[in-house]
């Protein structure tokens, strides 16, 4: 490669790249930002994403609290080759910010966007609008979105993945799931009619062994091992969360520091607390991406680092400090509480939403989801309990949680 090849030049060398091996990396440096010091190189790694042959970077880019496209050109730029966005992100308006962005480039990266729908009219009216907002012909992952029991992953909706395949709207299709993974994993796998799971994935849940779980009797629940089974079993596995909820990037840097970004920034350098947790998910090799949320320039270059540099000692002391500090708030979405207390609250949506707030910064999207949960859960409050139903085997103090969500957002 001639050393004055521009981005684009290295992005469609690096998607031309033989398909043979599972691991292929490429040195490169970032390009420079109005205003930025020339940062350090970085190196491009591809992974095969199961057995759909589409050669995608380790890291990819989460565009879901994404508002500047400049983060997302420079991305594609730089050779990032994965995208995500959904239909229910910022209320529709994502999909066409991630498309007006990625329209000169959209031959050579690979965009993946979702519907929550619960009929296959509904998941296919979805289809239309996303392909329309993203001014595209295809996408090519497209997720059922939030699919949290076997049950959800209902025959209509198969049926309506395969018809958009037939009509050529999409290449492959997928499933999310934030909760009961392990079990969701499995199911997907031997139903065979996903070619891409897209699976929350985190440093909080390791094995026992691992040392994540420090509780005896806290479910015995190994995801880096359910990972490994399904991808061995052929799907593409895509994971999120990777940062634990955000707490790890942005409540810890608060706390600590206020809301000075440039502060919280150099003492986010200094820990390395992101980018230890992307590389702690992409050391299980069964992980065939990490789609991580960007909002900044700053951010990008943090995680762009993660990719192909080796899991430390050092990253997992910093995460274990990490897991202690994050342990009374974070849920891990195992299942074992039933997922719903004796008062109708979905316990795990309601802490994920308070995630959002306070670990991703983004208190609009956590209270929009929180009303759609409807006002039988909005008018609950656990203040008027006696005592919580729910006890989290990891020791997560769920009714405080839950009393912080109901005080920002009913």
């Amino acid at each position: 490669m001639k050393p004055n090849c521009s981005r684009r030049d290295f992005l469609a060398a690096g998607l031309a790249l033989p398909a043979a091996g599972l691991r292929t990396s490429s040195d490169s440096s970032l390009p420079l930002a109005v205003g930025q010091a020339k940062p350090e190189s970085a190196r491009l790694d591809y992974r095969m994403l199961g057995k759909t042959g589409l050669k995608v970077t380790s890291l990819a880019f989460g565009c879901m609290t994404t508002s500047d496209p400049s983060v997302i050109e420079r991305a594609a730029d730089f050779g990032i080759n994965h995208f995500d966005t959904a239909r229910v992100y910022q209320n529709g308006n994502n999909e066409r910010m991630v498309g007006a962005a990625l329209k000169k480039v959209r031959p050579k990266v690979i965009i993946s966007s979702k519907s929550a729908g619960k009929t296959k009219q509904e998941v296919l009216a979805d289809l239309d609008t996303s392909l329309r907002e993203l001014g595209t012909d295809y996408l090519d992952i497209w997720y059922l979105h939030m699919k949290n029991e076997p049950e959800q992953v209902t025959e209509d909706l198969l049926e309506a993945q395969r018809l958009a395949k037939q009509n050529g709207k999409i290449r492959f299709a997928g499933v999310s799931t934030h909760f009961n993974m392990d079990r969701m994993l499995e199911h997907l796998a031997k139903l065979g009619q996903t070619d891409v799971v897209l699976t929350t994935y985190n440093f909080a849940m390791r094995s026992v062994d691992a040392g994540a779980n420090t509780n005896p009797d806290a479910p015995k629940t190994d995801m880096t091992a359910a990972i490994r089974a399904a991808r061995k079993a052929g799907l593409g596995i895509v994971v999120m969360k990777t940062l634990a909820g955000g707490v790890a990037r942005v409540q810890r840097g608060d706390r600590l520091y206020g809301a000075n970004p440039q502060a919280l920034s150099t003492r986010l350098g200094q820990e390395g607390v992101p980018v230890a947790a992307i590389r702690c998910a992409l050391k299980n090799e069964s992980v065939d991406t990490a789609i991580v949320c960007m909002t900044s320039h700053d951010q990008f270059e943090e995680n762009v680092r993660a990719m192909a540099e080796p899991y430390t000692e050092k990253d997992e002391k910093l995460l274990t400090a990490q897991l202690v500090d994050i342990g009374p708030k974070y849920c891990r979405m195992c299942g074992a509480c039933g997922g719903v207390c004796e008062k109708g609250i979905p316990v795990p949506d309601v802490l994920r939403f308070l995630t959002y707030a306070e670990g991703y910064g983004q208190f609009a999207l956590g209270r929009e989801q929180f009303l759609k949960l409807g006002p039988e859960v909005a008018v609950v409050r656990c203040a008027d309990c006696e005592h919580c139903t729910v006890q989290c085997p990891y020791g997560v103090q769920v009714a405080p949680r839950l009393r912080r969500a109901q005080e920002l957002f009913a």
